[in-house]
């Protein structure tokens, strides 16, 4: 006999109530309540099947991705986490089992980044599978998109790329089946499973003029930030740090290249500082074991960041970044 699914009372008591905070009252009330200190800096983002992950991903890497996904903009604000709210719409053929295996990773990764969770909602639907979190930090300084100035820095965390080859990879694109084992391994993995850079927060809040997260491509958050800063950029395509798995894939097929440049889901740190601030930014990413580069300068103007190649030429992308729309 098929196992009885829980009611929805029993799905928050014995799935998602172990996750809470003590400010989160046992999920027992419909609000909960959060510690103050420091400016509160709150984001919220939805993954939703068949859009931001494959229907048949395990379920505890779509619970760590939705919740990283949030930790990734804390990060790039400058915030510690403190909190969580999950929304959770499960389609109708959910079971026990899935559920226990998505709180399983959702607890792993609520622990492992001191993010609890203090409430939300569970609901069915008629569509596919959706998780909404939304997540709350506190920083001593929020480090907005507007702050870059001609003459700073742009830089760059981790490896760019990655995650919108990887995606490439798991639809089963011809370059992936021509890659290595352990290049196919690097992309997927960083597609399915993204990297806040917490490390990074407080070196941000310390020293950065702008700052956001990589979701939507690197090109085009880079021109969401300027428009924001009321600036340009010029940018040296041969500086944008790649892994080598995606220098791999690459050689294969030179014009994935734009693709690692535009793609999104890469959830590394893109901030601009002055040049003084360069050496402690740098010697706290050493600190942190995250890598930072520098890419380019911020310009006057309001034009679109430029891209320049090898050869001095200004890079045309036929799509810069990634939308929905």
């Amino acid at each position: 006999m098929a196992e009885r699914r829980f009611s929805e009372d029993e799905l928050i008591a014995q799935i998602f109530a172990p996750l809470a905070a003590e400010g989160g009252l046992g999920l027992a009330d419909d609000a909960a309540v959060l510690p103050a200190g420091a400016e509160l800096v709150v984001t919220t983002d939805a993954v939703i099947a068949g859009v931001h992950f494959f229907p048949d991903d395990p379920p505890a890497l779509i619970a760590r991705k939705a919740l990283r996904v949030n930790l990734s903009d804390l990060a790039a604000k400058g915030a510690e986490p403190v909190g969580f709210l999950l929304t959770l719409a499960l389609p109708a053929d959910w079971t026990n089992a899935w559920l226990r295996d998505f709180a399983a990773g959702l607890a792993a990764d609520a622990r492992d980044f001191a993010c609890p969770l203090y409430g939300g909602d569970t609901t069915a639907t008629p569509g596919p599978l959706t998780v909404s979190i939304t997540a709350f930090g506190r920083a001593a300084r929020f480090v907005p998109r507007s702050g870059a100035r001609p003459g700073d820095l742009v830089l760059v965390s981790g490896t760019i790329g990655d995650a919108a080859l990887g995606l490439g990879a798991a639809r089963g694109e011809p370059f992936a089946g021509k890659l290595g084992e352990a290049a196919r391994t690097h992309l997927l993995g960083r597609y399915r499973l993204p990297q806040p850079r917490l490390a990074l927060a407080a070196a941000l809040r310390d020293h950065a003029s702008a700052a956001m997260d990589v979701s939507d491509g690197l090109a085009g958050d880079l021109a969401k930030l300027l428009r924001a800063s009321g600036a340009s950029a010029l940018v040296e395509i041969a500086r944008v740090p790649l892994s080598q798995a995606a220098r791999e894939a690459v050689a294969l097929e030179p014009a994935l290249l734009e693709r690692a440049l535009t793609g999104g889901d890469d959830y590394e740190l893109l901030c601009c500082a002055p040049p003084s601030a360069a050496a402690p930014l740098e010697h706290a990413a050493r600190a942190s074991g995250v890598a930072l580069t520098e890419i380019g300068v911020v310009a006057a103007g309001r034009e679109p960041p430029a891209f320049i190649g090898r050869d001095g030429e200004q890079s045309r992308f036929e799509k810069p970044s990634f939308s929905h729309f």
